[in-house]
């Protein structure tokens, strides 16, 4: 029989959908969301094209493209794209081995990845990845950056800050002296406003604020009272001066490498890329769902993340993905469909032709001070409480996780989180699986699959009866083999309830096949009762019904103990 793909479902953009009864009203309230959405975007990707290592530039860009091409083609109404602070850590990795070239590649590639698992259906799949998982390589995400920022914060000018979160540390307590604290007292001064906006003005975003009031301070300060000495965004980078012009990469090579070598070293960086980009923009998408009322299409999503990522390199951006901050913002001030994300993107393209010169005057301790606010929010330090309260295996899988994104990396951090929270997840799961034997008789009032009539069902001499509550996979199979081993006496004829048994895997098969075979040696019958019908398939293509004969498979437990007593 042969399979076919549907793309059914898979590929189904909601701009599409909402044109068709789109109104006046909508397109007003979009288009104020927008415009809105737009203008808290501003410092922000210009926040996090600094921190990767580009420029603000390339930030804006990524905005812009990135913002456009996840409105027009994702699977929710009201999400926003753009560039995110969980991208800075591997994006700055990147660059320092590879260079802004092989930045472009590993982007291109994880875009590659993010459209193969929206076709292949993987968007409900990543929903699955461990809490603690989540919020461990977040909060390390949130310190490493905080410690980006500490050079600039306080006026270090250190050149060649380590890459390394402890060598980093040391290096910063090694140029203590070098401290400006006019540009500590900038960023201070910005930090504050950022944090007391909200409570004063709560519609105007504290970071633009910050911005465009301590910009405007220093340049005064500078003009009439002689200030100098605090750098600027246009000291250190060149200036925005509209979109550039596609271009291919050009890629830091040693001697003796191939650019498929290269491609080979990316990869684990373009999957953790994939992997952050899957995770956070359905994590928004979700979010947004529950405010709006909603539901997004996670696979069309994946591939509008995957597009996005595979056009914005191309234009010298730096990787995107849904961000939830600013698609709470479109939220609250009115947006309901993607029109206002391709107005945000407009809003971004008219700072960045016309605005870019300004761009230069922002002080850096003042875009510090906002990236050290982005870090605080990002820190989740109360999921950290709250899951300090739940079991020790999710606490234990947290703190390996943030301190590996941390100490070594993102990808590492990811992968081993992973990998031991499934390792807890199956330990759990085999220790609450439960192997019960029943002697003499069975209690009808406690059984579900036993005729009510009966008033207890015996279980003759020479009958086993054992039961299996819950999956029979890898990590229970040798538990039930090791309770088989420790009976006394050998029975004629040994039946196993597996009515409680959801699913078994090979290796459950294997265990199973192997009990039985031996049970044959030694002159034992198995039964198999309460197998449910999934199970039974399994059972059958393994070949039970020839080494147990089919009669042996029954039912319930009343055929089960019938069939016993007629073998013995």
């Amino acid at each position: 029989m042969s399979m076919k793909y549907s793309f059914d479902g898979v590929f189904q953009p909601k701009l599409f959908s909402c044109i068709k009864s789109y109104s006046k009203a909508q397109l007003v309230s979009d288009a104020m969301a927008g415009v809105i959405v737009g203008i808290v975007a501003i410092p922000l990707a210009i926040a996090f094209g600094i921190a990767s290592g580009v420029g603000p530039t390339e930030g804006l860009v990524t905005a812009i493209i990135a913002g456009f091409i996840i409105s027009l083609l994702g699977g929710s109404k009201v999400q926003i794209g753009g560039p995110t602070g969980a991208f800075i850590v591997i994006i700055y990795g990147i660059i320092q081995q590879f260079g802004t070239g092989g930045l472009m590649i590993a982007t291109v590639m994880a875009g590659i990845m993010l459209v193969l698992m929206g076709i292949a259906r993987l968007g409900s799949v990543i929903k699955f990845v461990p809490y603690p998982v989540i919020v461990g390589f977040t909060g390390g995400i949130a310190l490493t950056i905080f410690s980006t920022q500490m050079n600039d914060f306080f006026g270090m000018g250190i050149e060649g800050v380590p890459a390394n979160f402890v060598d980093k540390w040391i290096c910063y307590f090694q140029h203590i002296e070098n401290v400006d604290f006019k540009a500590f007292a900038v960023g201070i001064v910005s930090l504050l406003i950022i944090i007391v906006a909200p409570k004063i003005a709560p519609k105007v975003p504290g970071s633009l604020l910050a911005i465009v009031i301590v910009t405007l301070g220093v340049w005064l300060l500078n003009r009439f009272a002689g200030l100098d000495g605090i750098e600027t965004i246009g000291d250190r980078y060149a200036l925005p001066t509209g979109l550039p012009a596609p271009h291919l990469p050009e890629v830091k090579m040693e001697a003796g490498q191939n650019m498929w070598d290269v491609v080979r070293m990316l990869f684990p960086a373009a999957f953790t890329i994939a992997m952050l980009g899957a995770i956070e923009s359905l994590l928004s998408a979700m979010v947004a769902d529950g405010v709006i009322g909603d539901k997004h299409n996670s696979n069309t999503e994946l591939i509008g993340q995957g597009v996005a990522n595979i056009v914005v390199p191309f234009f010298g951006g730096i990787p995107a993905t849904g961000a939830i901050a600013r698609t709470m913002t479109n939220i609250n001030n009115g947006g309901r469909t993607p029109v206002a994300g391709i107005i945000h993107a407009v809003v971004l393209l008219l700072v960045l032709l016309f605005l870019g010169p300004l761009v230069g005057y922002i002080p850096m301790p003042c875009l510090a001070a906002v990236l050290v606010m982005v870090a605080y929010n990002m820190s989740g330090w109360r999921s950290f409480i709250a899951i300090s309260k739940n079991p020790k295996s999710d606490f234990i899988v947290l703190l390996v996780t943030f301190v590996l994104t941390v100490v070594f990396d993102l990808t590492v951090a990811i992968e081993v989180g992973l990998l031991l929270a499934v390792v807890l997840f199956l330990k759990r799961t085999s220790e609450a699986v439960q192997v019960r034997q029943f002697k003499n008789e069975i209690d009808p009032n406690a059984e579900v699959d036993i005729n009510l009539h009966e008033e207890s069902l015996k279980i003759a001499k020479g009958i086993e009866v054992y039961e299996i509550d819950g999956p029979y996979f890898f990590g229970i199979a040798n538990k039930f083999d090791e309770i088989m081993n420790q009976v006394g006496d050998k029975p004629k004829v040994r039946v196993i309830r597996m009515r409680k048994v959801p699913f078994m895997d090979s290796t459950g098969i294997h265990n199973l096949e192997s009990l039985c075979q031996k049970a044959k040696r030694e002159g034992i019958q198995i039964v198999l009762s309460g197998v449910n019908k999934d199970v039974h398939a399994s059972l059958e293509k393994a070949g039970f019904n020839a080494l147990i004969g089919a009669d042996n498979i029954c039912p319930n437990i009343n055929v089960a103990l019938a069939r016993a007593e007629k073998l013995l």
